[in-house]
């Protein structure tokens, strides 16, 4: 029941940008994605498979992001530009994608636990939600990897990208330094330009 459920999600996303979580209720959730209180039930199990199932979407959405980002230019170094700019975006847009990159999660929000949680959903989404969720140190990794993946190319042996991945996780910590304490305007480009001018891209 993809459709349902990606109307769930949306419907719980919009409540949370309304009330705190501990406000959302289900009965709500159900009404706004036109679905039966049951059919939630039956797709996230409860309200923190529900947190963990919204958590696990707009993480993957911002990695999905990231991917794009990196498609973007021809030239390396706007590359990595254009992935650290859509980290700041997405975390100044998306409370939860903030939470998740920095790791500071307020009282508004869920807040799942990052370790798997036992699963007996039948919903194969569901079971990857409740799966491990990714830690901001996480993040660095999964976004890092994925530049060098793409700036390095195919058959490029881990050795010889050592130089490339650390130029790519100073990128990504920079970004995530910017979320944390953001700079005036245009200081995201100016920072970035600066620390890649020095990087062997």
């Amino acid at each position: 029941m993809p459709a349902a459920r990606e109307s769930l999600l949306d419907a719980a996303y919009t409540a949370l940008a309304r009330r705190p979580w501990a406000a959302v209720r289900m009965v709500d959730v159900a009404a706004a994605a036109g679905v039966s209180r049951q059919t939630l039930y039956n797709e996230f199990g409860s309200k923190e498979g529900l947190a963990r199932a919204l958590v696990r979407r707009e993480a993957d959405g911002y990695l999905v992001g990231v991917d794009r980002a990196l498609s973007t230019h021809s030239d390396p170094r706007e590359r990595l530009m254009a992935a650290a700019e859509w980290t700041i975006v997405a975390a100044r847009q998306n409370q939860l994608v903030r939470a998740m990159l920095t790791g500071c999660w307020s009282e508004r929000l869920p807040s799942p636990t990052l370790e798997a949680v036992p699963s007996s959903s039948a919903v194969p989404a569901q079971r990857r939600a409740d799966g491990p969720l990714p830690s901001p140190g996480d993040f660095v990794a999964l976004v890092r990897d994925r530049a060098v993946a793409v700036l390095a190319g195919p058959g490029v042996p881990r050795a010889d990208t050592a130089d490339l991945a650390r130029s790519c996780e100073l990128v990504v910590r920079l970004a995530l330094s910017c979320v944390a304490a953001p700079p005036g305007d245009g200081g995201v480009t100016d920072l970035m330009r600066g620390a890649l001018h020095r990087q062997p891209v």
